[in-house]
């Protein structure tokens, strides 16, 4: 078959692109962004072609689908239209391969990319799977049956996939244009959740325990209500350390190069299902330690005697343990952040919650909101500067101001959103060894 993927340079458009191509599928896109992308990688490897204009032709029997960030008065939505192309939503293209495979549905509002992946670096070498990654990556073999997939929440797409497993990190209001209340959340993961066989859900939170589930569940978490106990965590600066039992039962002790407690909780979720698909333990300890996450998780690299960390943090829970991250591996350093909001409909709800969470670093930078799909008309009440003036000493720039940010170079600069931010880190890079 033939498919078309409008906006294909999004990270989950181009890991289902890369999928659909690896089925054996003819596989071309669309996408506005002519700037280089790391979601292009992979289809740069697999020879999938990116058109940035509408002057090409499409063959009649090709399927289209497109990013929600796509509206139907983009020009090439338009053209679809005109063309009367057969248009599949996004999610339903994902939901169709799920289908095909015994799939591992990785859920939660935070925390899906890191225990994806782990799930990914546990299985490649032993069991084998095929994966959907929500950073770009994403691969299939029609001889492995194993799917392990990045479940999105967003717009209740996951709602069209078919687990056999689902996992359940965490619960928090979240895409609040989506969903009107946290109620509205967790009756929407409950819809989820009891679409599996089994379920593996964080049991020390709250409104995971609020789901009325139908199936077979498995919790984990510090609490002694849990099927699996996490005991004696060591959050030190080369990594995690804890060790986790089957209620009374030693399973064993196991350390991970990831930081912040969050990441704790994300790797039992995997080891777990690694465990549940039949790994062994011995393999999981030994695999854990050569764990590296995804891409734009914690991604590290160092300018002279600057660290530079870029992270895919957007909502205030995942500013805030990240920032923990940074002051765990680098207790001594001047932490400095560089974040650039992303929807008005976000950045309105959670204005404060973003200057609590901010204010874990000693000095802050905000950037103008990024929004591609929202109107900022829909939201005249809400800008970066709000949340500026909450935070003493905090300052507004962009990517052709970021070169302030020099005169905070000793330590850390943490560059956080979901939005890109290389261009950011680009500019500063520059700005550091023009100093050099």
């Amino acid at each position: 078959m033939k498919y078309y993927c409008i906006g294909i340079k999004g990270t989950g458009m181009s890991t289902l692109a890369q999928m659909l191509y690896d089925m054996g599928n003819e596989v071309t896109g669309y996408d506005d962004a002519k700037d280089y992308k790391f979601t292009q990688k992979g289809l740069e490897n697999r020879g999938i072609k990116i058109f940035y204009d509408g002057n090409h032709s499409i063959d009649k029997d090709t399927i289209v689908t497109a990013s929600r960030a796509f509206s139907d008065d983009h020009p090439e939505i338009k053209r679809i239209k005109e063309l009367g192309l057969t248009f599949k939503p996004y999610n339903e293209v994902v939901g169709s391969i799920t289908k095909e495979f015994n799939t591992i549905s990785v859920s939660g509002t935070h925390g899906k990319t890191t225990t994806t992946s782990l799930l990914k670096h546990l299985f490649t070498d032993t069991i084998g799977c095929n994966y959907f990654i929500g950073d770009g990556t994403g691969h299939i073999d029609m001889k492995k049956k194993l799917l392990v997939i990045e479940s999105d929440e967003f717009n209740r797409h996951f709602l069209s996939y078919h687990p056999k497993t689902a996992i359940i990190t965490c619960i928090e209001l979240e895409h609040t244009e989506i969903y009107n209340s946290i109620e509205d959340t967790i009756k929407t993961f409950e819809e989820f959740a009891n679409k599996a066989e089994t379920v593996i859900a964080n049991g020390d939170d709250k409104n995971i325990r609020k789901i009325n589930f139908n199936n077979k569940v498995i919790f984990y978490g510090e609490n002694k209500s849990n099927d699996y106990i996490i005991k004696d965590i060591r959050l030190e600066t080369t990594g995690s350390t804890f060790t986790l039992y089957k209620k009374d039962e030693l399973i064993d002790t196991f350390t991970v190069p990831l930081y912040g407690h969050h990441m704790v909780m994300n790797t039992v979720a995997s080891i777990i299902c690694a465990l549940d698909e039949g790994v062994s333990k011995e393999k999981i300890k030994e695999l854990l330690v050569s764990f590296k996450n995804a891409n734009r998780r914690f991604a590290e690299t160092i300018v002279g005697d600057t660290i530079i960390v870029d992270d895919y943090a957007h909502h205030p829970t995942e500013v805030k343990v990240t920032l923990e991250a940074v002051r765990q591996k680098y207790p001594d350093k001047k932490l400095t952040v560089v974040f650039r909001p992303n929807t008005y409909s976000r950045t309105s709800r959670f204005k404060n919650e973003f200057a609590e969470a901010l204010s874990v670093a000693d000095k802050v930078y905000l950037t103008p909101i990024k929004c591609d799909r929202e109107n900022p008309n829909d939201y005249p009440k809400i800008k970066s500067e709000d949340i500026i003036e909450l935070i003493p000493g905090s300052e507004l720039i962009d990517d052709d101001t970021v070169s302030k940010v020099v005169k905070d170079k000793d330590g850390v600069v943490a560059f956080m959103g979901c939005a890109t931010v290389s261009h950011l880190i680009e500019n500063f890079t520059k700005a550091l060894e023009n100093i050099e």
